[in-house]
């Protein structure tokens, strides 16, 4: 346990380092107001937060700089969060596409808007199709023996497949595989569409099971694709303008990327914040993500996640990020949110 001259002393120390980028010395933390000691016992005190791996000197004669642990305690026990102010939402309200089309789309917005304002890639992870239900299936001739299968769901994902048949389908089949999919697809979740169910729905068409099989196939192809979670970036340049990062981790983590989705998974109890290299899946060293969750009603419905340098402005961006995601949280949990119109005005 610090006492509260070293927690001062730590804070003192990231605050200067986020500020600069370059190591701190016990001479520029002696000259701060609040600092009330001399250089002497500052140096014992950041020679003991190095001793307890708060701390690390990368290079003998240079300061100190923080650790993966001194930035944890001073995120979870010293940083003086920061409050938006009502002038700050309203700019935060505008940036923000409240009439997307999808939840998606609403989802893209926000991480649009916080690459802009923290000059850093945005993740973002969007859960949402899996607990959505189907509210269409319909099947478009497009030329001969070719037909394009589509697949609507709650959330506003919106997936085609193109089936090249053995024949030419009447108008009756077609008729059919309308009417069949109207009774047995709609408003059935996407998440219990197994291949089981799949199966029950063939043997149940009877007769029309070998000439409409393709078209069962392609919908079982496109909840299989509803089911896979992909990881979304914006921002991309951020990173690649950033000195502090090595070029050759930044392509590895693109040609990676949607393999850190169980890393954004883990934002679903609240905000988390994940160093670089912490895991295998988080390729970029030196950096940091800041990662909130997006809930639909009380169901996780995906997670955003801000990545930059170590030395973020973690007290500025945490407040942007946990504005966001519940902004979006609350849009998409209100019974008169629709998809394609947004929220209704008097919202």
């Amino acid at each position: 346990m610090l006492d509260e001259r070293k927690l001062k002393i730590l804070r003192a120390v990231v605050d200067e380092y986020i500020l600069t980028g370059e190591p701190v010395g016990s001479k520029t933390i002696a000259a701060l107001p609040d600092i009330n000691v001399s250089s002497a016992t500052i140096r014992n005190d950041m020679a003991m937060l190095e001793q307890l791996g708060l701390l690390e000197q990368p290079h003998t004669s240079a300061g100190r700089i923080p650790t993966f642990a001194g930035y944890r305690m001073y995120i979870e026990q010293i940083m003086p969060m920061q409050q938006l102010s009502d002038e700050e939402k309203s700019r935060l309200d505008a940036m923000l596409d409240t009439s997307a089309p999808t939840e998606e789309a609403l989802m893209q917005s926000a991480s649009t808007a916080l690459a802009e304002l923290t000059k850093c890639a945005v993740v973002s992870s969007n859960m949402s199709p899996k607990y959505s239900v189907i509210t269409k299936v319909e099947v478009i001739p497009t030329g001969k023996r070719l037909y394009v299968l589509l697949l609507i769901t709650s959330s506003g994902s919106i997936k085609n497949k193109v089936c090249r048949l053995e024949f030419d389908l009447t108008t009756e089949q077609l008729d059919f595989f309308s009417h069949y999919m109207a009774e047995n697809l709609h408003g059935v979740s996407v998440e219990s569409l197994s291949e089981e169910k799949f199966q029950e729905i063939l043997v149940a068409m009877g007769t029309y099971m070998m000439t409409l099989s393709p078209l069962i196939q392609a919908i079982q192809d496109l909840s299989h694709d509803l089911m896979q979670k992909e990881l979304t970036v914006s921002g991309e340049k951020n990173l690649l303008s950033c000195s502090e990062f090595d070029h050759n981790e930044i392509v590895s983590f693109f040609e990676h990327k949607n393999e850190m989705t169980e890393l954004l998974d883990d934002s679903f109890n609240g905000i988390q914040i994940l160093f670089g290299k912490e895991k295998d899946t988080f390729v970029i060293g030196n950096s940091s993500m800041i990662a909130s969750q997006v809930k639909k009603g009380d169901k996780p419905a995906g997670s955003i996640g801000v990545i930059g340098p170590m030395r973020l402005d973690y007290a500025k961006i945490i407040p942007y990020i946990e504005y966001f995601t519940k902004k979006i949280s609350d849009i998409i949990s209100e019974d008169e949110y629709e998809v394609g119109k947004g929220p209704t005005e008097n919202e």
